[in-house]
């Protein structure tokens, strides 16, 4: 499986994104480190990206879930896939892929971007996610809507559980494979 955690800057996509890839000892990536130079300069500057930026990034990042899904890994990507023509992008004939969409305010996203260092994507930025931002539709049936603001470690539980994602515990009762029980 792969798995998409997507949202505006600031709602804990890398956050949520490492603690389940942790968990699971899959591979994670930030949808981040796929930009190219130019983009980055750009966002760093202060001016937002426009389609002819993000579809370049976007086929990136489909490339590398294709590499992983072709070799049978299930990895973890954070993006922000703000927009369903993005999101479907993503998804199209991947159907190995989910995606999680974590919600936040414009006001909960503008605080959390400012008290952030180090990050190409400053605070004053968080309009022009919010401008791109189409919420994904109940008709979205690959995307998982969670509000952002829940603890990390509850919101990776919450994924983990709705898609099935940790073997379950033996069933009292049974042995494990390659420890046949005997009856008495």
């Amino acid at each position: 499986m792969i798995l998409i955690i997507a949202g505006v800057a600031g709602s804990g996509k890398t956050t949520l994104g490492e603690l389940i890839a942790s968990e699971l000892s899959w591979e994670f990536a930030d949808g981040d480190s796929f930009h190219s130079a130019t983009n980055i300069a750009k966002m760093r500057s202060g001016r937002p990206l426009d389609d002819s930026d993000r579809w370049p990034w976007l086929a990136a990042i489909g490339a590398w879930m294709d590499e992983r899904i072709a070799v049978g890994q299930s990895a973890v990507v954070a993006c922000s896939a703000l927009a369903r023509r993005y999101r479907e992008a993503l998804l199209a004939r991947r159907p190995e892929a989910r995606m999680v969409f974590l919600e936040l305010s414009r006001e909960q996203a503008q605080m959390r971007c400012h008290v952030r260092h180090g990050h190409f994507f400053g605070a004053a930025m968080v309009a022009s996610q919010f401008a791109e931002l189409e919420p994904p539709e109940p008709d979205e049936d690959r995307v998982l809507v969670l509000p952002s603001t829940k603890p990390p470690e509850v919101l990776a539980e919450t994924v983990i559980a709705e898609y099935g994602l940790r073997e379950p515990p033996l069933a009292s009762g049974h042995e494990s494979p390659g420890h046949p029980s005997f009856p008495s």
